[in-house]
């Protein structure tokens, strides 16, 4: 028990009818980097909220350090030595870094000395993680790479030596997700334990020690990493062998459905974010954008989908324009056969406080099929989700179930089932598979590959380089703005990557 961090015996949690968490048994080495693996729904985060003391296990046992605790809230887990970083940032906007270290932790009764302690002790562990971040610095004003260095500093600052961290890529571009990597070695090294929940297995294969699996609220296995594959992992996390790598025939595509030309679409700051960009989408293929997050692409799709203005530029969906910087709106567009999966499905994506089947016809509800007069056809609606939840594996199945407590790969679903099921021409999508699980990257792959297949025009965007080549018919790479080059997905990951870094050379230039 001595080399433990962490040992949970027989915890068991539910919620109403949901049991979340069956029987867990768990032991983390100290010292370690422990991965969490399990499709949305499956218990990872209920697990780790009952070790943070966000909820209280129904039975069961923790022991941190060899020893027995009662965590009955976070304040009892930040005295046993553990911190969390949540997938969605515990952090006050318009507070700076060094408020945001010391709130709930002042220690003093006068602020300036607390200050004064909080940024020599800021700097030090600056220092020995290599988590430079500027104290004085708002929040709102930093990106989320560094929004999540603050998260870990807090967790620091209050002693943690044992730190979870709820998928914390699912927001961060590949170099801010390498960078993160590079401090929780740093983390290992000197000595604190980390706790890592996430859906992409090739991070498990890269950064952890150990790794458990979840499925369906108990607990599959538990693997050295060096011992297992990515293969295994999966069908552990699904009950069955999973597709990794997209399957897929020869794209046959007809005419154009979507003309963008001479684009320029500028940000709320007035900063050109697309500059003068020219291309067409087919029926019949899938267009990916690659390129590193802030280079263009959410402002370009914002566009073509009507949720943001151009300012010039023009765009032809089916040989008719839309008036991208005047009177375009996403209901219009929707009308004319385009459908948008946004890449935030929170905040532009669904209402969360709204029952499932009102979110899986949002948008559409002045549709016929949802009418009864000029009142909404509420059974009809009810079967209508109920449809999309048994087509879509939608989990838990009650279409009056709130949205907001759906796992977020499930609430992508609701979003998806809807677009898609309205059967449209052409269809938008922003990072198909955020902080979805493996078993859901395969649905979702297969249900955009059968779009492609059914004769639609697909553009995707993504800042997962192996999605976009994996579904990507024709790739378009982005940066600074503009359409650096245009690849087929036999190109290779370092040759888009050159391209998505702004290095010219021959092959790049258009």
């Amino acid at each position: 028990m001595a080399e433990l961090a962490i040992a949970l015996s027989g915890i068991n949690k539910s919620f109403g009818p949901v049991h979340a968490n069956r029987d867990i048994n768990l032991e983390v080495q100290r010292g370690t980097i422990h991965g969490i693996i399990g499709e949305n729904g499956a218990g990872k985060s209920t697990l780790m909220s009952i070790l943070y003391g966000f909820y209280q296990a129904d039975s069961g046992e923790i022991r941190v350090n060899g020893k027995p605790v009662s965590i009955k809230t976070p304040n009892d887990a930040i005295a046993a030595g553990i911190g969390m970083v949540h997938q969605h940032f515990m952090l006050v906007e318009n507070f700076t870094v060094l408020e945001n270290i010391i709130l709930g932790a002042e220690g003093e009764p006068l602020l300036n000395k607390s200050i004064a302690k909080a940024r020599s002790e800021l700097a030090r562990l600056e220092r020995e993680y290599g988590l430079e971040v500027d104290p004085d610095a708002l929040i709102e004003e930093l990106p989320v790479g560094l929004q999540q260095r603050v998260e870990i500093l807090k967790a620091l600052y209050r002693g943690a030596d044992i730190l979870i961290l709820d998928e914390p890529t699912g927001v961060l571009t590949p170099a801010e997700a390498d960078h993160l990597f590079r401090i929780l070695k740093q983390l290992k090294e000197q000595g604190k334990t980390v706790i890592l929940i996430t859906h992409k297995l090739r991070e498990i294969m890269a950064i952890t020690d150990n790794v458990s699996v979840m499925r369906q609220g108990t607990m599959v296995a538990t693997r050295e990493t060096k011992g297992t594959t990515v293969e295994e992992l999966a069908e552990l996390m699904v009950g069955r062998r999973v597709l990794l790598r997209v399957q897929k025939g020869e794209a046959n595509p007809g005419e154009v459905k979507l003309s963008v030309r001479n684009l320029t679409v500028r940000d709320s700051r007035k900063v050109t974010m697309v500059d003068d960009v020219s291309f067409d989408i087919r029926a019949g293929e899938i267009v990916g954008i690659a390129g590193v997050a802030g280079n263009g692409q959410s402002e370009l799709i914002e566009a073509i989908a009507g949720t943001r203005r151009a300012v010039s530029g023009t765009v032809m969906l089916d040989g008719k324009p839309i008036d991208v910087t005047g009177t375009a709106d996403p209901g219009e567009l929707r009308d004319r056969g385009l459908a948008h999966v946004p890449e935030d499905r929170h905040h532009v994506g669904l209402v969360l406080a709204f029952e499932e089947a009102e979110n899986s016809i949002l948008g559409y509800q002045d549709k016929p099929q949802y009418l009864n007069g000029p009142f909404l056809n509420l059974k009809a609606i009810e079967d209508d989700a109920r449809a999309k939840i048994q087509a879509y594996d939608i989990r838990p199945t009650n279409p009056h179930l709130r949205t907001a407590n759906f796992s977020g790969g499930n609430q992508q679903k609701i979003v998806l089932a809807r677009e898609i099921e309205q059967d449209p021409g052409v269809l938008v999508v922003g990072q198909p598979t955020r902080g979805v699980d493996v078993g859901a990257i395969e649905f979702i792959h297969k249900r955009l590959i059968a779009m492609r297949d059914a004769g639609k025009a697909v553009l995707v965007i993504s800042v997962e380089l192996d999605e976009i080549r994996s579904l990507s018919d024709r790739i378009l790479v982005m940066f600074a703005g503009r359409i650096v080059g245009e690849r087929g997905p036999e190109a290779t990951e370092g040759e888009l990557g050159l391209l998505m870094a702004g290095v010219e050379h021959k092959e790049a230039a258009e």
